[in-house]
């Protein structure tokens, strides 16, 4: 009665806080129009903890916006111009294909006795196997490093299973798989990022009136100067080395330990698996990342030596949705002929299992369309473009770097998308870092190199977090867990991340500090922090 009571009062003031909509149609080209649909989204979340209805709900307030106040043309337009084209998104449409394969593909390799073997294979040694199985997940995140989606969704299914039985909560798994998606993604020379990277820094060099300028120049020399994902890549190494778990982190590791028990308690002594076994597991998953590589590389290489550059090329101009709907099936038809037998074996037929797997992915490739289509509605708002021009005003050069970062962890955070923060920010900022440059008022810093490098992490620190962003929704599906629990336990570790971006990184960096002392006090810091914290940890 006291549950039905409390769902009651969220649903009138979720309706109450919709009807304000209308009010916002004042301010509708003001950033306060801008923002509303975003945080009303927001705030739909984590009042009802339903992600569907919460986003939906919130594009259909950035519909009503735009169309006015008119509920009905908003309505039809929230179909039209908005759910239905997201749908006809090449890319987009990869992502779903992509996902639901890839759930039938784990399926197929958990049934198939791979995943138990593997296991079986780590408790030979059970001491510190929830160890083992986080590292693995990081490593694997390393290793699948050409895409921040692919990535999330390869080693969230991959590692759930043997996560679960090691006690690992799937916060934990997720956490770590989202932190290495966009992260190493974003700082790969090789990635299907990268195209649209350096087509960002052309285009703001374009709009310093300078045409011939060499990204790729650029986009090398910012590397070292993406603190955010250096630091959010370091702090992720410390967690998991001192097992360092604040917030609500620590209440689900306790949960998911509480329920599976100290897996060192477990026999040791059990006989190897048999090879087979893991064969089963290892091959699928070996062609899934070789064809991903293999096929992303050939599809956008040209005629020419084999170069850094050459190879960075070919995966930026490569058709990366087609590339990984053909790698997944191609992955999946390995995987179903391998464990074949064994999961006939099992009393269940193999395309059964593997109808359950892209089933259970379902709903949660829903949680995605709504995302899409909310994003829509803010892109037509023109949410970014405002709070970018709002953020990049009379800014001084030394605080400029510092301030353009702050400014992209804004706008990603509020719209959930990456590269449409490097799309609204890097035309704005790089110019002016140019302009800067030009007057000497950058003191001989590489300020292009600075700014260039502040947009991509502010980009990242959104598509890392925010609940409205498609990795963080695709990492909390992969790992079988609701988006906003992860977006709980994450959180405050990408804040961590951040200020110590902003404070050790942009900040000092700005006024002259080498990048390189940047980095290393950064890194000093992150890891004496689980001892300032004085937490004691467990293995």
């Amino acid at each position: 009665m006291i549950l039905s009571s409390n769902r009651s009062t969220r649903n009138w003031i979720l309706l109450g806080i919709f009807q304000i909509t209308w009010l916002f149609l004042i301010w509708e080209d003001t950033i306060i129009g801008a923002l509303w649909p975003s945080l009303l989204a927001i705030t739909a979340v984590l009042l009802t903890h339903r992600v569907i209805s919460g986003l939906l709900l919130g594009a259909f307030a950035g519909a009503i916006l735009i169309a006015g106040g008119n509920p009905f043309l908003a309505f039809e337009s929230l179909f039209t111009e908005h759910l239905i084209p997201s749908l006809q998104s090449k890319w987009n449409v990869s992502v779903v294909i992509f996902t639901l394969v890839l759930g039938g593909f784990v399926a197929l390799l958990e049934r198939g006795g791979g995943f138990q073997a593997l296991f079986s294979l780590w408790m030979r040694n059970s001491t510190g196997i929830k160890k083992k199985v986080q590292w693995s997940a990081f490593l694997l995140g390393i290793i699948c490093f050409f895409d921040g989606l692919a990535n999330a969704m390869l080693v969230g299914r991959s590692i759930t299973p043997m996560a679960k039985q090691a006690g690992v909560s799937r916060q934990k798994l997720s956490y770590i798989v989202d932190s290495t998606g966009a992260c190493i993604a974003c700082i790969a020379i090789i990635s299907t990022w990268i195209a649209y990277q350096l087509s960002m820094i052309r285009e703001g060099y374009a709009q310093a009136g300078i045409p011939d300028a060499q990204p790729f120049t650029i986009f090398i020399q910012s590397i070292p100067l993406n603190f955010y994902c250096w630091f959010t890549l370091i702090l992720l190494v410390v967690v998991i080395a001192r097992n360092w778990n604040i917030g609500p982190m620590k209440t689900a590791e306790t949960e998911a330990r509480a329920f599976t028990g100290d897996t060192r308690t477990q026999d040791s002594s059990a006989q190897l698996p048999a090879a087979a076994n893991l064969w089963r597991t290892f091959i699928p998953l070996l062609v899934l990342i070789a064809s991903l590589l293999l096929g992303l590389y050939f599809d956008g290489a040209e005629t020419g030596p084999l170069s850094l550059d050459s190879i960075a090329q070919a995966f930026g101009n490569a058709d990366a949705a087609k590339i990984m709907v053909l790698s997944s099936i191609v992955s999946a038809l390995v995987a179903f002929l391998l464990n074949y037998k064994p999961v006939q074996q099992s009393g269940t037929a193999p395309v059964s299992v593997f109808q359950e797997g892209a089933l259970k992915l379902f709903i949660p490739t829903l949680i995605l369309v709504a995302a899409w289509t909310l994003s829509s509605t803010l892109k037509t708002l023109g949410t970014a473009d405002m709070l970018g021009s709002l953020l990049t005003q009379h800014l001084s050069p030394t605080a400029f770097p510092v301030l353009v970062f702050i400014a992209g962890t804004l706008i990603s955070f509020t719209t959930g998308t990456s590269w449409g923060t490097m799309g609204v920010l890097m035309p704005l900022a790089l110019p002016v870092a140019i302009e800067y440059m030009a007057l000497e008022s950058a003191g001989g810093l590489p300020l292009d190199s600075f700014i260039v490098a502040a947009v991509f992490s502010g980009a990242v620190f959104g598509d890392h977090c925010s609940p409205l962003s498609d990795t963080t929704i695709v990492s909390s599906m992969a790992c079988e867990i609701d988006p906003l629990d992860h977006v709980r336990t994450q959180i405050p570790y990408a804040l961590i991340a951040a200020v110590t971006a902003a404070l050790v990184g942009f900040l000092p960096t700005g006024f002259g500090m080498s990048p390189w002392i940047s980095l290393i006090l950064g890194a000093a810091i992150l890891v004496t922090l689980p001892i300032l914290f004085k937490q004691k940890t467990t293995s």
